[in-house]
C-alpha cells in the first residue's frame, strides 16, 4: 500500500555506523532506523543472540511460562525500578496497553469516562487511541470519530496542566514524553518533569512516560526521566529495545503495576522467546561496552561540531540535544535536506517540517561523527544560501 513516501534508495547489508545499498554505494546512518538500531547493524551480540535463539525456539504462546522474559522483566525493572512488565511488539502498543491501564485505574475510582492529559505536538502512536493521545492534526486527520477521554495541554506548561485539574475532575492520568521525538526533539524546562511528577502525586493521578524514543540509553541514562531523579507510574518503550527486532514494552509500579488481570489484555507475539533474547542482548551489551556515557559524550561532541560549524549561519533557530537525541532546527522548511545528505553519503531526518533530526547509534565513532557534522552542516550552509 501507499504509506510511505519512500526515499528511492535500498540497503543491502550494514555494520555498525555503515550501511551499503543494493549498489555497493557506502552511507554513514545517523539516523538508526528512527532511533531503533542503538547497537548499529549487524551488532555481533544481538546477531548472536538472535541465530543461538531462532535455532532453539522462536514461539510458544503467553499462556506459558517463557523464561527468558521473565529475565528480560527483571532485567528492565531493575534499571527502572518499576514493578511489572507487559511485552507486546511495538510501541503504539506499549502505548495503548498504558492508556487501557490508566482506564482501569479511573474506572475504579468511579469515573465514568477518564480522562489522560496529552501534550500539543506529542507522538504516541496510530492505533485510534493512540494517535488521539498524539497531538498532530495531520496525523489523525481522516479517521475520525476519535476516541474520548483525552485533555490537552501545551508541552513544558505546567501552569496549563494545573488549571486543567481545578476544572476537570475526571482526569487520572498524565501521559508526556520527556524529551519529543517526531515533534522535532524539543526538551523541556529541567523541572518540568519534576512539576509534572508533583501535579500527579498532589491529585492521585498516575504520570506516563512514553520513553519510546528517549529510553535506552538514548539520552547518556536508561532512560531520560532519570535525568530528573523522579519515578514514573507507567513507562513505555519499544525502538532500541530489540535494536531491530520488533518488541515494546510497558512499564508499571505501585497501584499501577497490579491494574491488569488475566482476560483484561494480552498479545499473541509480545515478548516471544525471540525478541525477549535480542532485548536482553541489548541490554547486556550497552552495560558490557559503558554505552551509556559513550551516548552522553558523543552526543557532546555532535553538539559542539555543529555549534562551530554552524556558528553564524544566518536561518538557524537553535542546535539542541541530550545524548544522541539531537536536532538542528532552522526557520525555514528543509524537508529537501534528507535527499541532499543522502546524495552525500549521510542518512537523516526531517521532521516538524524545520527540524534536522539526528538518531546516530551509539557504536558510532568519533571519526564518523565528525563526517556527519560536516556532511549536514555543509548541506545546511547550501540551503540557506540558494
Amino acid at each position: 500500500m501507499n504509506n510511505y513516501n519512500r526515499i528511492p534508495v535500498s540497503f543491502s547489508h550494514g555494520e555498525g555506523a555503515v550501511l551499503w545499498d543494493t549498489d555497493g554505494k557506502q552511507y554513514l546512518d545517523a539516523l538508526g532506523g528512527i532511533a531503533v538500531c542503538a547497537l548499529g547493524h549487524a551488532h555481533p551480540a544481538v546477531t548472536a543472540a538472535v541465530c543461538d535463539q531462532a535455532g532453539k525456539l522462536v514461539h510458544t504462546s503467553n499462556i506459558y511460562e517463557i523464561a527468558v522474559q521473565r529475565e528480560l522483566a527483571d532485567k528492565l525493572c531493575g534499571l527502572s525500578a518499576m514493578d511489572n512488565a507487559f511485552f507486546c511488539n511495538s510501541g503504539a502498543e506499549a502505548n495503548e496497553a498504558a492508556i487501557k491501564m490508566a482506564r482501569l485505574y479511573g474506572h475504579q475510582k468511579g469515573i465514568e469516562i477518564p480522562n489522560i492529559i496529552v501534550m500539543e505536538g506529542s507522538f504516541h502512536g496510530r492505533t485510534l487511541a493512540t494517535l488521539t493521545a498524539t497531538g498532530n492534526r495531520k496525523i489523525q486527520a481522516g479517521f475520525e470519530p476519535l476516541v474520548k477521554g483525552f485533555v490537552r495541554a501545551p508541552y513544558n506548561d505546567t501552569d496549563a496542566v494545573a488549571t486543567i485539574a481545578k476544572n476537570n475532575k475526571d482526569v487520572v492520568a498524565v501521559m508526556v514524553e520527556p524529551i519529543t521525538g517526531e515533534g522535532g526533539i524539543r526538551i523541556p524546562a529541567p523541572d518540568y518533569l519534576n512539576k509534572l511528577r508533583a501535579i500527579c502525586d498532589q491529585h492521585g493521578w498516575l504520570l506516563i512516560l512514553d520513553e519510546i524514543q528517549s529510553g535506552m540509553g538514548r539520552t547518556g541514562k536508561w532512560f531520560a526521566h532519570q535525568h530528573n531523579g523522579i519515578q514514573a507510574d507507567i513507562m513505555t518503550l519499544a525502538k532500541a529495545l530489540g535494536n531491530g527486532v520488533p518488541i515494546g514494552a510497558c512499564l508499571a509500579r505501585g497501584p499501577a503495576a497490579t491494574l491488569f488481570k488475566p482476560g483484561n489484555h494480552g498479545t499473541t507475539f509480545g515478548g516471544n522467546p525471540l525478541a525477549s533474547r535480542a532485548a536482553l542482548a541489548v541490554i547486556e551489551s550497552i552495560e558490557k561496552d559503558q554505552l551509556l556515557q559513550k551516548a552522553d559524550t558523543l552526543g557532546k561532541h555532535f553538539l559542539d561540531g555543529f555549534g562551530t560549524a554552524l556558528s553564524g549561519v544566518k536561518g538557524i533557530n537553535s542546535i539542541r540535544g541530550k545524548g544522541l537525541m539531537l536536532a538542528v532546527e532552522l526557520d525555514r522548511p528543509c524537508g529537501d535536506l534528507v535527499k541532499r545528505c543522502l546524495a552525500q553519503g549521510v542518512l537523516i531526518n526531517v521532521t516538524a517540517d524545520s527540524v534536522i533530526r539526528l538518531l546516530p547509534p551509539y557504536v558510532m565513532t568519533t571519526e564518523q561523527a565528525d563526517t556527519v557534522i560536516s556532511v549536514v552542516s555543509d548541506q545546511i550552509r547550501q540551503f540557506l544560501a540558494a
